[in-house]
């Protein structure tokens, strides 16, 4: 997943004195640390356009990385994460730790180098992240008034209350079943956004040669067996106390669900007409999220299942 070495033979720094300061790599580790505090930080300072930046923040880091390796994002994430200690709380410190620093490392770590990398593990870790985070914080909060669940449902009402909505007990109550859901789709899918435009960039300056072919990626057969646990964990669980597993139910799909767009993709390649096939789909995405998700999902199970990806394109039309 990462261009070659800019240092001397061996991935030694370059220059006669071996400084860092002479190394590429290292230089551009700690400038995307640094950005990406900066950007973080004017999210957990309430600046204007901090929302936007929170979410833009892994970008620098996996520029770093992709581009000068996995030594080069573990220390922009180092740079980063300490950076927002100092400059912040403990908080805002395990806030990006968790959400985007530490993902961002592991998925570089895990994929491998430019376009021929396997995506396999990294496409399976943008659902087994979100879980992982979801389950630590339903034990650290179990010692809590209504654990994880209780947490979700002040969220939620002082969610609605900011928006100056009512909050009735059937809203609350579904809010706090997919809320944690909710916030491990978007960060799979923020980590999934930046790791692709940061590819996309670094070809463009001719950093890297190729970039990771995020559309190319499909799970692991053995991935099924994460959401077929949770689904069993969430039909055994009480009524009014499903909340958990079903948010690691949906948080592990969201990797089949974008298997699924990625398969339709490959599906439709060749295809006459396929911009405005595509275009409709994702039209239909947006005004009929739930039902179209649904049988994307569906059909990304049925790819997975199938080996669908497998199999050769068919042939583009004259």
């Amino acid at each position: 997943m990462a261009a070659d070495s800019m240092g001397g033979a061996g991935g030694a720094p370059t220059g006669s004195s071996g400084r860092i300061a002479s190394d590429a790599r290292w230089l551009a580790a700690a400038a995307a640390g640094l950005v990406a505090a900066v950007l973080a930080l004017l999210a957990f300072r309430g600046l204007p356009g901090g929302a936007i930046a929170l979410w833009a923040s892994p970008l620098p880091l996996f520029l770093a990385g992709i581009g000068f390796g996995g030594g080069a994002a573990l220390l922009a994430v180092a740079i980063a994460s300490l950076a927002i200690l100092f400059s912040s709380n403990t908080l805002g410190f395990g806030l990006f730790l968790g959400a985007f620093g530490a993902p961002v490392a592991a998925l570089v770590l895990s994929a491998g180098r430019g376009a021929t990398a396997d995506l396999r593990l990294p496409f399976a870790l943008l659902g087994v992240i979100p879980a992982f985070g979801i389950a630590l914080a339903a034990f650290q909060l179990a010692g809590e008034p209504g654990g994880l669940e209780g947490a979700m449902r002040h969220a939620a009402e002082i969610g609605l209350a900011r928006m100056g909505l009512p909050a009735p007990e059937a809203m609350v109550a579904e809010l706090v079943r997919v809320k944690a859901a909710a916030i491990g789709f978007w960060v799979a899918i923020a980590l999934l956004v930046n790791a692709a435009a940061a590819g996309a960039l670094l070809v463009r300056l001719g950093v890297v040669a190729e970039a990771p072919r995020w559309r190319e990626a499909r799970l692991p057969g053995w991935y099924l067996a994460l959401p077929a646990v949770a689904a069993l964990l969430w039909l055994l669980a009480d009524d009014g106390a499903d909340a958990v597993p079903l948010s690691l139910l949906l948080a592990l799909l969201v990797p089949v669900f974008l298997h699924g767009l990625a398969a339709f993709h490959r599906a439709t390649r060749g295809l006459s007409g396929r911009a405005m096939v595509m275009g409709g789909a994702y039209a239909a995405l947006l005004l009929m999220a739930v039902p179209v998700a649904l049988a994307a999902t569906g059909y990304g199970l049925f790819d997975i299942l199938n080996a669908n990806r497998g199999r050769p394109a068919p042939p583009p039309h004259s």
